[in-house]
């Protein structure tokens, strides 16, 4: 009795220290809607990231509404057009947004194979004759009738999901040995070539970037990562170097005014010059772009920044990445408290996250501006595109969730309740197994240990031992502090 008796005051203690470091299966749902509590999994936290996120879709909007005016109004006859289906895009974006962010993080966790190899047979699909829609001699759409998707948008955020997920359940291997190292990188490969056949090296680019930053953040040997880095870098230079109409590229950016370039590889960067320089300090006013008439080719999509800035100068310009730095700054906040927290898998979602949206910009304003080569990357939330839009959304979602994880929502204590229920069953069984008549302080500790594992394992079994995970750059801040202590 006196045994049974500690080992529920066990279990209490445990409930309480574990309910923030748990993370949550679908078994929520079921309790909710047993209670009929709906309100609950309505509700949404309005945190700086959500503000964010629906400033820069807003703002978004206002930039596809004026550059577009003018070749809407040219092929379809209506200068709406593309402003009103970015609108909607924008309505399903908040929509499959709030659907993700209902979903708990273990689930995508435990099915994040599946999700990498659907955008791998997108990536197939859009090779297929008659199945791929091909644009400006790229095969990178699939043409669902009121949309078209981008199967290489999809790919980016399946591969962190699946490598953040593969960095915990082969934590081990990954930071010991070579085939842990080199597995991952394996799929990789494959996708890689799926993505120069289309062609799409953007993507190729922002993918490699975001994958060497999840590989030393989950603790890479420096050798093997900086092995990678080069063998990135020569795998770049052969890719650039194989196509004339990418070696061209990057040898006229340049020099795009020289008359041999002006009015070809370097027409479109030498048109999106013009409209900075148009633009000046304050701008010639929201609508009165000159660039967007025909100029300046993709003033909707690619361009739409140089647009935007030519429209709003210098100011507006300065305003847009004050919002997008801050937005990425949320992002890699909440991948730090969630880090530190110990759930490491809603860290890696993240970073690896943060990692696809910075590249992204980094590489558009960059071509925009002229510092990097002409290259078909879209802007996150204000270029014009559904298919972008949706992903970068649901990409929002997922990070936000891991910050509704970290709170304590309800879905969490829910689940932490019923996982309780479970090690409080299973250590009452071993009690009367053992047939004690007393418990000591020291087996109520070891008790409590015991709930705290069992409900880590029940949930979140690939990161039981998050506490002893060490990260690529702890790792490499202690190699320069002379290594760890070992007692």
């Amino acid at each position: 009795m006196t045994a049974n008796v500690s080992m529920n005051d066990s279990v209490n203690s445990a409930k309480k220290n574990s309910k923030n470091s748990s993370l949550p299966t679908l078994s929520w749902w079921q309790s909710i809607a047993l209670k009929g509590d709906i309100s609950k999994l309505m509700a949404v936290e309005m945190n700086a990231l959500v503000w964010s996120w629906l400033g820069l879709m807003a703002l978004g909007w206002v930039m596809v509404m004026s550059a577009s005016t003018s070749i809407a109004e040219t092929y379809t006859g209506n200068a709406a057009y593309f402003s009103t289906r970015h609108g909607v895009y924008i309505v399903l974006a908040i929509i499959a947004a709030f659907l993700i962010s209902r979903i708990p993080l273990s689930w995508w966790q435990k099915t994040d194979w599946l999700w990498l190899l659907l955008g791998g047979l997108g990536l197939v699909a859009v090779l297929v004759p008659g199945i791929g829609h091909e644009v400006n001699g790229s095969a990178r759409w699939l043409n669902l009738g009121l949309m078209k998707i981008q199967p290489s948008e999809i790919v980016k955020l399946t591969v962190v999901l699946y490598i953040s997920g593969y960095l915990i359940r082969r934590q081990a291997e990954v930071q010991n040995q070579w085939s842990g190292f080199i597995k991952p990188l394996a799929i990789l490969g494959l996708i890689v070539v799926l993505l120069l056949l289309e062609p799409d090296f953007g993507s190729v680019v922002v993918l490699m970037g975001a994958v060497l930053v999840l590989l030393f953040l989950g603790g890479v040997k420096a050798g093997q990562f900086f092995l990678l880095v080069v063998a990135t870098l020569i795998l770049g230079y052969l890719v650039v170097t194989a196509e004339e109409y990418r070696l061209a590229r990057l040898t006229t950016y340049w020099q795009p005014f020289h008359p041999d370039n002006v009015y070809g590889s370097g027409y479109q960067l030498a048109q999106a010059l013009i409209a900075f320089g148009r633009g000046e300090l304050w701008g010639t006013g929201l609508g009165e772009s000159v660039q967007k008439l025909f100029y300046l080719p993709e003033a909707h999509t690619d361009f739409v920044f140089a647009i935007w800035s030519e429209e709003t100068g210098l100011m507006g310009g300065l305003f847009a990445l004050s919002l997008l730095t801050f937005f990425l700054a949320q992002c890699m906040i909440i991948g730090w408290q969630a880090q530190k927290a110990g759930n490491l898998y809603g860290a890696f979602i993240c970073f690896g996250i943060a990692t696809l949206f910075g590249l992204q910009v980094v590489i558009n304003l960059g071509v925009n501006t002229g510092l990097l080569p002409t290259k078909g990357l879209t802007l996150p939330f204000f270029s014009y595109g559904g298919s972008s839009l949706i992903i970068c959304s649901v990409m929002v979602a997922l990070v936000y969730r891991v910050s509704i994880e970290l709170n304590g929502d309800f879905a969490s204590s829910q689940n932490t309740n019923s996982q309780n229920k479970t090690s409080e069953k299973k250590s009452a069984r071993k009690t009367q197994k053992r047939k004690k008549p007393s418990v000591s302080k020291s087996s109520n500790k070891s008790a409590l240990k015991q709930g705290d594992d069992t409900n880590i394992d029940f949930d979140q079994p690939a990161s039981s031992d998050a506490t002893d995970y060490v990260t690529g750059f702890d790792a490499y801040v202690e190699e320069l502090n002379g290594g760890r202590d070992e007692k």
